[in-house]
């Protein structure tokens, strides 16, 4: 199995919307309302939100690339495109999405090693992410991955409120 990452651009940003339609419809359609799905993947995924999100000097996205096929993506925030408010000195991994035929092949431990390895490019001393807490085996790979839980924020899934935990690691 060869894996490319590649750094996306504007251009790439239908792409993108299809890449995260489908990787987040995939994982989370099965634990909430059509509804709130639909809502989420409107406002989170519209075209015009992505461009602004790739127009962000602080925010960084890859594709990551299986054998020459589009498996998932990585989105990265340092400064103010975090979306808590964690310090100049933290990196936040705001999405690890992968497409189901994918998963389970290391695919995640390959894109949060990129993410790691960019904070510690960018002089920064821990990395966080957020993980719903229904989402058992990623705060199991998380774990198992040395993160540990630092705290909790609210997360809208259309009009619920969910709790997601936050999860950070210290780099040395």
């Amino acid at each position: 199995m060869s894996i490319a990452i590649k750094k996306c651009t504007l251009e790439d940003s239908r792409k993108l919307q299809e890449i995260s339609y489908e990787t987040f419809n995939d994982t989370f359609k099965h634990q909430n309302s059509a509804e709130n799905m639909r809502a989420y993947l409107e406002k989170a995924f519209n075209l015009n939100q992505l461009e602004q999100e790739l127009s962000n000097s602080s925010s960084q996205f890859f594709f990551a690339y299986v054998n020459d096929e589009l498996a998932g993506y990585l989105k990265i925030n340092t400064d103010d495109a975090q979306s808590e408010d964690m310090g100049d000195e933290s990196l936040e991994i705001e999405r690890i999405y992968i497409k189901y035929e994918f998963q389970r092949d290391g695919l995640g431990k390959y894109l949060l090693n990129k993410a790691i390895d960019m904070a510690r490019e960018h002089h920064k001393k821990k990395v966080w992410l957020g993980v719903w807490e229904k989402n058992e085996n990623a705060i199991a790979f998380y774990n198992k991955m040395g993160f540990v839980q630092v705290g909790t924020h609210s997360f809208y899934m259309g009009d619920e409120e969910q709790t997601d935990y936050i999860m950070s690691k210290t780099l040395i």
